[in-house]
């Protein structure tokens, strides 16, 4: 009886934990995003991953490491612009950020967001250790996905840092109509470009791909379809981080009724113990990331 008090109790802890995440990550999002116009800029630093920061990574990542670190529950915090983890406070959940996806799009003003993982474990975690998993698109309106629960939510945010829940419980559609494919077509492999190929030979299918990973998962959350950045000739793992990006989109579309994958098994199973490994990434409705694992098989 008393472990099942004590199990309660910490539970309890873990859920407003993940609310006070979701809040704070919300609620940073219009300073992000009010914050973008003087920061277009390049940096004089490089991230972890070899790739120039722009002046907006490190600041929404100063921001969102300041205030996710202050919460209680949250003992680590790792996000794709650190070479390491740091350690926060004593709390039990870890954060995993990666503060401006697509950042490489503020020069021409395209999309971009936040994405974001919390793990029952220390980092680097694992696919199966998430239990909430997000992301905020800076579009023409700023929105918020969160999975949680076994549920997909979407949120509209505002201006003045207030967020109101729009959708609840999305799943992807079945009619997949829509796809993105990343990476240089010279250096896909052979297997995944007669894949590609016979994708786009459907002309049931629309091509919409932007150049802001988060923004294309959003197209097939929203339209079902598939979105795949896939192991090149010139990077066979891909270029898409496991903690930052692999792991959370995994988790959310996997959530939402679809399918995720490395090209031969969920992106949740995928284990790599760096902080910053890569992988290739395919998401979408479960009969097309069927059919483009039997493609590479």
């Amino acid at each position: 009886m008393a472990t099942k008090d004590i199990n309660t109790a910490d539970s309890a802890f873990e859920t407003r934990t993940i609310d006070q995440i979701v809040d704070v990550i919300a609620t940073s999002a219009p300073e992000i995003r009010t914050g973008l116009p003087g920061r277009r800029v390049a940096s004089e630093a490089e991230n972890p991953s070899g790739e120039t920061q722009m002046a907006a990574d490190v600041f929404a990542d100063e921001l969102l490491c300041d205030r996710l670190g202050a919460l209680d529950g949250v003992g680590e915090y790792a996000s794709e612009e650190r070479p390491e983890s740091i350690d926060v406070g004593t709390g039990s959940l870890s954060v995993a950020v990666d503060p401006l996806d697509g950042s490489s799009n503020l020069k021409p003003n395209n999309t971009m967001g936040t994405i974001f993982a919390v793990y029952d474990a220390p980092l680097p975690a694992r696919g199966h250790d998430i239990i909430a998993a997000g992301y905020v698109l800076y579009g023409p309106v700023m929105t918020m996905i969160i999975a949680r629960g076994g549920t997909v939510d979407e949120f509209v945010i505002y201006d003045d840092a207030s967020y109101e829940l729009v959708r609840e419980d999305i799943t992807l559609p079945d009619d997949a109509s829509v796809y993105g494919f990343g990476g240089r077509v010279p250096n896909w492999t052979e297997e995944f470009e007669a894949f590609a190929r016979d994708i786009e030979s459907d002309p049931s299918r629309k091509l919409r791909y932007g150049g802001s990973m988060i923004g294309d998962v959003n197209q097939i959350l929203t339209y079902g379809g598939i979105f795949s950045y896939p192991a090149l000739e010139s990077a066979p793992e891909g270029k898409l981080r496991v903690q930052f990006e692999g792991y959370p989109i995994g988790y959310v579309l996997e959530t939402a009724g679809g399918a995720s994958s490395d090209g031969t098994k969920s992106l949740l199973d995928v284990d790599k113990p760096d902080l910053h490994a890569r992988t290739p990434l395919h998401i979408g409705n479960a009969s097309l990331i069927s059919k483009l694992e039997s493609a590479l098989d």
